[in-house]
């Protein structure tokens, strides 16, 4: 089991090894990082340059501009990184060839005074661990700080700055254990929403890291790219519209496809948006990724490499509830939003705001969701055993609710999604699935090609090796 260090235990081990040497490099707010290592002595073991340059005209000179304008973003803390380690490398090489450097960067807004700013930056580290090698690797993550003081936050910034020098040089043999150790004496202070692990010594799949942000509770929420690589929703998000499913594609299936492409075609459409600043964004749920006892780390990456395939960013969120993703995405004023359900989670999601809410808090509790600016986009299903379909329009509402239901669709808040493909109405994820591991033929038909393909490709959900070796 992990020992827990004192902030300071962990800063003067750092000093104390004479095979680590790094440079600090903070904006924003104070040198927070380096200062935990100056007051537990000995830094002159790890010190080898600490600057902060705050003038923004001293900083372009230093870093270059940001076309931006913005100097709290990704692109600044890679730019600081690169540009100090090359430095590091060119002036001290030769001189300590058996040192491992490291170059601590951040780029921080903490809270203001009037508290419009809530307080969020970037944190990057690059770190050697074999300098006869003379490669490096990165650890780089944007957080949130939840305090509601300057000084405070200030403070946990330098916390998680040692925090991450100290877990690259003691946990990187186990990435799991180095992302859990960033929030040693954070918790509730700090939330970690992105973070991107590699280089030479690394070969995790960095959809794992962000899923273990959100399975060890830093963060609510986080979301990667096509490619699988961890992004933030401020550097593509900002003041953009956004449609996001939520759905288990275990696996990805016809209908699944139509829903994405169906409903993201209507929103654009019925919003009157620019195509240029829409997203589309497909979410998978703690909750129904942990379909059994325990989470099946295999099998969410089964299903993220098939939307990945398709092209899909991919949301991994905490959220039980759709209104605290609406909040999140309302951070970075995004509007408006649509979402896209199914009729059935349309039904229970109003059932249970109805249950939940008897108490007469019913208006605000729908409220969470239908704000002006957020639309729910249905897409029908097929009464088992019969031809006729179950829409927004008739749906089986309780009665309670019905006249908040009625208002809802009378104001195009809910609207059925028209343009679907209703051969594919009896297609289920979970049918498919069965088919899948039990080697039956046929599923094939029920799935996009590019899904097929990689399923057998990659034996994704257990499909059958031995099927796989004699299909070909």
């Amino acid at each position: 089991m992990r020992q827990l260090l004192e902030t300071d235990q962990k800063a003067l081990e750092i000093n104390l090894n004479p095979k680590i040497y790094g440079t600090f490099a903070e904006i924003g707010a104070g040198q927070e990082v380096a200062r935990y290592f100056f007051q537990v002595g000995a830094a002159a073991g790890t010190i080898a340059k600490t600057m902060s340059a705050y003038d923004k005209v001293y900083s372009d000179q230093i870093y270059g501009v940001e076309p931006s304008g913005r100097y709290v973003c990704e692109s600044r803390i890679h730019k600081m990184v690169d540009h100090e380690y090359d430095l590091m490398v060119d002036r001290l090489r030769h001189d300590r060839p058996d040192t491992n450097f490291f170059v601590f960067a951040d780029t921080i807004a903490a809270i203001n005074y009037s508290r419009t700013i809530a307080g969020n930056g970037w944190m990057g580290l690059r770190f050697q661990l074999d300098p006869a090698a003379g490669t490096s690797n990165d650890l780089l993550l944007h957080v949130r700080m939840l305090d509601n003081d300057n000084q405070l936050q200030q403070q946990a910034i330098g916390i998680l700055g040692v925090n991450m020098i100290y877990g690259a040089y003691n946990y990187h043999a186990d990435p799991e254990t180095l992302i859990q150790s960033l929030l040693d004496g954070l918790k509730g202070r700090i939330a970690i929403d992105m973070i991107v692990l590699e280089g030479a010594n690394f070969t995790v799949d960095n959809r794992l890291l962000s899923l273990w942000l959100v399975k060890h509770g830093l963060t609510e929420v986080t979301m990667f790219d096509p490619r699988g690589r961890s992004i933030h929703p401020s550097e593509f998000l900002y003041r953009k519209s956004v449609m996001v499913v939520r759905g288990s594609f275990r696996p990805t299936t016809l209908v699944n496809e139509d829903m994405l492409r169906a409903g993201y075609q209507q929103f654009r459409d019925s919003m009157a948006t620019d195509p240029a600043k829409c997203f589309l964004l497909t979410e998978l749920t703690l909750d129904n990724l942990q379909h059994s006892a325990e989470l099946n780390e295999r099998d969410f990456l089964h299903r993220a490499t098939l939307l990945n395939e398709l092209g899909q960013t991919v949301i991994i969120s905490n959220y039980h509830r759709y209104g605290d993703l609406i909040e999140y995405l309302s951070l970075y004023k995004v509007s408006p939003v649509g979402i896209v359900l199914g009729v059935n989670e349309l039904l229970q999601l109003i059932n249970n705001k109805y249950r939940d809410n008897l108490d007469g808090r019913l208006l605000a509790a729908f409220g969470e969701i239908f704000t002006r600016k957020v639309k729910l986009f249905v897409y029908p299903a097929q009464q088992e055993g019969s031809e006729e379909l179950v829409t927004a329009q008739n749906v089986p509402i309780p009665e309670g609710v019905k006249f908040l239901y009625q208002h809802l669709l009378d104001n195009e808040q809910i609207v059925d999604i028209n343009n679907f493909q209703p051969e594919n109405l009896h297609i289920y994820s979970r049918n498919v699935l069965s088919m899948i591991k039990a080697g039956e033929d046929g599923w094939e038909k029920l799935v996009p090609d590019k899904v097929a393909k990689l399923i057998k490709a990659e034996n994704l959900f257990e499909y059958p090796s031995e099927k796989l070796a004699f299909e070909y």
